[in-house]
């Protein structure tokens, strides 16, 4: 028997509740890997864009050796291939090599730009499911963080071996969360309440990344499930109405439907137009979910400015929205 279905809201819940049915994307338990101890193993790759900036690596490098850790490079880190770090095999080559590796407790991606999702399909994490690391970074890192969270093992949204070339000064934050979060200490943030949050309580896991790798998934194997969960989104070098278009294309997924709360990161280095958009950002992102009764949180620093403080991703998180000061606190 067919039955029409006039309530498209309706009928596009049905359609992600089977396909959320059919996959592992929904996780209430999910895999944490161990906290890092001195003498442990943390890989630095470059699965995207090709590294101008090889000096900031190496610094890298020495910071995270002055936390007690051993680190290796991958093979390619170097590589150039054009736009990217290497040739896709090459930089599939490092990133299966390190996920494969026993001895190997992070991954600590080199810099974003694009690329990741060129390999992503061709991984293979069978091995990372039953002895899981940490993958860390950012940007472009959203195609991992989004793959593996969809496997049910948490990720580290953070600073990059690439941030290393920002002032020590205004990466302070960056560095000082990245080590709590890798050495096991727990994550709460407290920042003061923009003016444009909707306030309200949420809990949920975090999930998300940078809106243009988001919206690019969509429809894929990696695109996310955000019933029941935070939604962390920031961006960067973008028109406001690319964010409108790829925020609408969010919604017309039903990505607001059934999401507890909405966490807004740095929106860096906006381009003007050359019609004007008429709207800030804050004004355009609250008119999309206008129509939903989660909590809004503005400006938490994450994202491509120099302060980019650590997330777990695939986490329990509270969010607490209130009118002068606002929390975002883990649950461990």
């Amino acid at each position: 028997m067919f039955v029409y279905i006039q309530n498209r809201k309706l009928l596009r819940y049905l359609f992600f509740f089977c396909c959320t049915f059919l996959t592992t994307a929904q996780h209430t338990t999910m895999k944490r890997p161990t906290s890092l101890q001195e003498g442990d193993t943390l890989a630095i790759l470059a699965p995207a864009g090709i590294i101008k900036n090889q000096e900031a690596i190496h610094q890298a490098k020495a910071l995270a050796e002055s936390w007690g850790l051993h680190v290796i490079m991958g093979k390619h880190v170097f590589a150039k291939n054009h736009h990217f770090a290497g040739t896709d095999t090459q930089r599939l080559e490092d990133f299966q090599a390190a996920l494969d590796n026993p001895t190997v407790k992070a991954i600590w991606c080199a810099r974003g730009g694009y690329g990741t999702a060129r390999i992503i399909d061709d991984l293979n994490f069978e091995v990372f499911q039953k002895h899981p690391k940490w993958i860390i970074g950012y940007s472009d890192v959203t195609v991992l963080h989004n793959k593996v969270n969809r496997l049910g093992i948490e990720t580290l949204h953070a600073m990059m071996p690439s941030n290393m070339e920002f002032a020590a000064e205004s990466r302070k934050e960056s560095v000082a969360t990245l080590q709590k979060a890798l050495f096991g200490k727990g994550l709460v943030y407290s920042i003061p309440s923009s003016n444009y949050n909707r306030q309200g309580n949420a809990t949920g896991l975090l999930v998300g990344g940078n809106l243009t790798l988001v919206a690019n998934q969509l429809g894929s194997n990696s695109a996310l499930e955000t019933e029941g969960k935070i939604l962390f989104l920031e961006e960067i070098g973008e028109y406001k109405y690319h964010i409108d278009r790829m925020l609408r294309a969010l919604q017309r997924n039903g990505y607001f439907d059934n999401c507890n709360g909405l966490i807004i990161g740095g929106m860096s280095h906006i381009k003007k137009n050359t019609t004007v958009w008429g709207q800030s950002i804050e004004a355009l992102i609250l008119e999309i979910v206008k129509d939903y009764d989660f909590p809004v949180l503005f400006d938490f620093p994450a994202g491509h400015d120099p302060e980019n403080r650590a997330l777990f991703m695939g986490r329990q998180v509270e969010l607490i929205v209130s009118e002068t000061n606002s929390e975002v606190k883990f649950v461990n």
